[in-house]
């Protein structure tokens, strides 16, 4: 491997860092946001030998335009939310901002945004692009368990777990055990995983269900998840079966299996983008690593601290620096 890239997820990592700090103080969710960000890809950067950083940024995605449900429901709950808790919610973005401002203008990590793409889409692009480097994913979110391989490695920095194929590990290198079965903790297969959320769609991102209650394990006359998927690479009887059949919704509208699966391939795998999208991806991402390089990066990453008291960071600035500083060289 040549390079090791680290690709990170940098609003759900913000966003999810903020509830970490209990109570209503957002300076000191935004405090430990900023911590937690530059903490995780110090920590990766250093044990995983990293070479450089990736910053995946949100646009609005195109997935609303393609299916209209398409994250409905987080609208409607920031609707729902009190006047000071929209307050709160306007000053920690005006935050995000400024760090999204920072990493983009004042150092040398790439940083990849797009008006109508979403991270997880140049995450998944940029590994595509780059299959024969090692790539370690920065986020919480476990979408990206689709994307594990032998050189696709994710780490969350909430948690402090690296996340393998061969198993979950804490922030020593030891196994993470199941609380149940006091086994190390698996991610699982990912082509399996993004088969069964393709059919049991996702109702965080307000995905609905190719087949709502389809059972895991089939019985004598029904087909289950498990056996529709050993039959998937053929495609026979018992794939087609599971595929056509059918069910009626609350509205009285009759779907296929197949269809609505379809639709959510279409969303959730984060390597089956329509061909536009990818081009767009690639050429942002193509745009984005021959940007020059950019010089007094640690004395504007100081200044960054001392804007929003980040004095621990601060005072590790050096080493913080090597992969801020740090061009793309491939």
């Amino acid at each position: 491997m040549s390079n090791t890239y680290l690709l990170v997820d940098a609003m759900h990592m913000f966003h999810r860092a903020k509830h970490v700090v209990r109570g209503d103080d957002m300076s000191m969710k935004i405090g430990m946001a900023f911590h937690i960000m530059f903490n995780s890809i110090n920590k990766v950067w250093r044990e995983q030998n990293g070479t450089h950083v990736v910053m995946c940024l949100e646009g609005r995605s195109w997935r609303k335009d393609f299916y209209e449900p398409y994250k409905r429901n987080r609208t409607e709950l920031r609707a729902k939310k009190s006047v000071q808790e929209q307050r709160d919610d306007s000053e920690f973005f005006e935050a995000y901002e400024h760090f999204q401002d920072f990493v983009t203008n004042k150092t040398n990590m790439t940083c990849l945004r797009h008006e109508e793409c979403e991270a997880d889409d140049f995450v998944a692009r940029f590994i595509q692009n780059h299959p024969d480097d090692k790539h370690v994913i920065v986020s919480g979110d476990s979408d990206f368990y689709q994307l594990l391989a032998e050189n696709v490695t994710q780490y969350n920095g909430i948690t402090d777990n690296l996340i393998k194929l061969d198993g979950i590990v804490d922030g020593n290198g030891r196994p993470v055990k199941d609380k149940k079965t006091k086994e190390q903790k698996m991610p699982g297969d990912p082509e399996w995983l993004l088969f069964e959320k393709c059919i049991r769609g996702d109702t965080a991102d307000n995905i609905f269900s190719a087949y709502p209650g389809v059972r895991k394990k089939g019985s004598k006359n029904k087909i289950g998840l498990e056996e529709a998927f050993a039959d998937k690479s053929s495609q026979g009887f018992t794939w087609n079966n599971f595929m056509l059949q059918r069910w009626t919704d609350h509205n009285g509208d009759e779907h296929r299996v197949l269809d609505d699966y379809t639709r959510n391939l279409a969303l959730i795998d984060l390597t089956a983008q329509p061909a536009n999208i990818k081009e767009a991806l690639d050429s942002v991402i193509v745009e984005q690593v021959q940007k020059p390089a950019i010089g007094q990066v640690g004395l504007h990453f100081m200044k960054f601290c001392g804007q929003w008291d980040l004095d621990r960071i601060g005072q590790d600035a050096t080493t913080h620096a090597k992969y801020l500083t740090a061009s793309y060289n491939n």
